[in-house]
């Protein structure tokens, strides 16, 4: 079956042009007037960019989107969430996890990394929208060995499809214990996945892990041999600067939540700690019960904003903060995308210029980071389809 798609006369790095993508990726970027595909866009007053990788979101916690707000992350956890949670079954969360997926496609993301219940209702409506994902498989003490044991077979028989990978997902280090944290590290690496983990969120997490173990949580997992180039940390608020050179010597990947962070005012991310370690940095936009959307752009431009907040206007530009929502995302995962450029995955958006939050242009990537809004996504394409 023909899958070709032919953009014609879409704005790519100043110039218009005609972009041939074939087999899920782009094939020309100067196609031949003549060229053909079986789907056309005509893409006048549009310009191309790259989509977004969501690295750290609970999909389905769409249900509780307005539910517990203005409350610190661990009340709002033990008083509202955990307890409103205990009452969900399966066809609840592929409620919420269709409402989050349409959400997200809506807003110019065609990856998600997520961390929930119920994963076989999120994983058919994954495949059924066309995006990508990473789906988690959670792991925490309070589950009992019956479950544990289904989801380490799960993990074992499972085998990663284009679209679609499955991670091991250990909670944090104050939901799962030592045991369960090296269990799930053993667990992944024997089955080529990644770790997909909460750490160092609040001050109260790094206090409760100092007390209970003498260490900080980075050092502690640091200890146990769970830090590597296979795990995804989210979060990573309170982090020292010794810890941002563990992390980036261990190879992991930060997934940065700056709008749930300051929501449940868990704290301003280091951004010059983590900027000057070399760590690889994406963006996240946690779940919708703490954020309260899955608006990447948003999160772009809080990003940016609150790294400036202490007084150097320079940290954290436009395109740096673009390619953590796109390219660092997508090669944290093994996906070959996040720029538009021949033989990547044709993962992009067109955003229409005629815009009035896109006027003036005296700077694509400026606008798209600081002036607008999903309104101006006119396409979501992933793997070289329009979803």
């Amino acid at each position: 079956m023909d899958n070709s798609l032919l953009i014609k006369n879409v704005l790519l790095d100043g110039e218009k042009k005609t972009l041939l993508c074939r087999d899920g990726r782009f094939v020309s970027l100067d196609a031949a007037p003549g060229a053909e595909a079986a789907r056309v866009i005509d893409a006048e007053g549009l310009a191309i960019l790259p989509a977004f990788y969501n690295t750290h979101t609970h999909a389905a916690m769409t249900l509780m989107r307005g539910y517990g707000d203005d409350r610190p992350l661990h009340e709002w956890l033990e008083q509202w969430v955990w307890p409103y949670e205990d009452s969900l079954g399966a066809k609840d969360i592929r409620r919420g996890s269709e409402i989050a997926i349409r959400e997200m496609i809506s807003t110019g993301t065609v990856f998600f990394n997520d961390m929930y219940f119920f994963i076989d209702e999120t994983i058919d409506l994954v495949k059924a929208s066309g995006m990508r994902a990473a789906i988690g498989v959670t792991l925490m003490d309070n589950h009992p060995k019956a479950l544990r044991d289904e989801k380490s077979a799960l993990v074992r028989a499972w085998k990663d499809s284009e679209r679609l990978l499955l991670t091991v997902a250990p909670h944090s280090v104050y939901t799962a214990s030592k045991d369960t944290l090296q269990e799930a590290a053993k667990l992944a690496r024997e089955n080529g996945r990644k770790i997909h983990i909460h750490i160092s969120e609040t001050a109260k997490e790094v206090k409760e892990c100092l007390a209970k173990t003498g260490m900080t949580p980075v050092r502690y997992l640091d200890s146990l041999g769970l830090l590597g180039p296979d795990v995804i940390a989210a979060h990573c608020v309170h982090v020292d600067k010794e810890e941002w050179d563990i992390l980036a010597e261990r190879g992991v990947t930060v997934s940065h939540c700056p709008c749930s962070n300051m929501k449940l005012g868990s704290g301003r991310f280091p951004y010059e700690l983590a900027i000057a370690s070399g760590a690889r940095i994406t963006l996240g936009t946690d779940g919708c019960s703490s954020n309260n959307n899955l608006d990447m752009r948003e999160e772009m431009k809080t990003a940016a904003l609150l790294a400036k907040v202490t007084g150097d206007a320079a940290l954290l530009s436009a395109p740096q903060v673009l390619k953590w929502a796109t390219r660092n995302g997508a090669e944290a995962f093994g996906y070959d995308a996040g720029e538009i450029a021949r033989g990547r995955l044709a993962d992009a958006i067109l955003v229409d210029l005629g815009n009035p939050k896109m006027n003036p242009c005296h700077n694509l990537i400026s606008n798209w980071v600081y002036a607008a809004d999903s309104s101006c996504i006119k396409y979501v394409i992933c793997n070289g389809k329009v979803l």
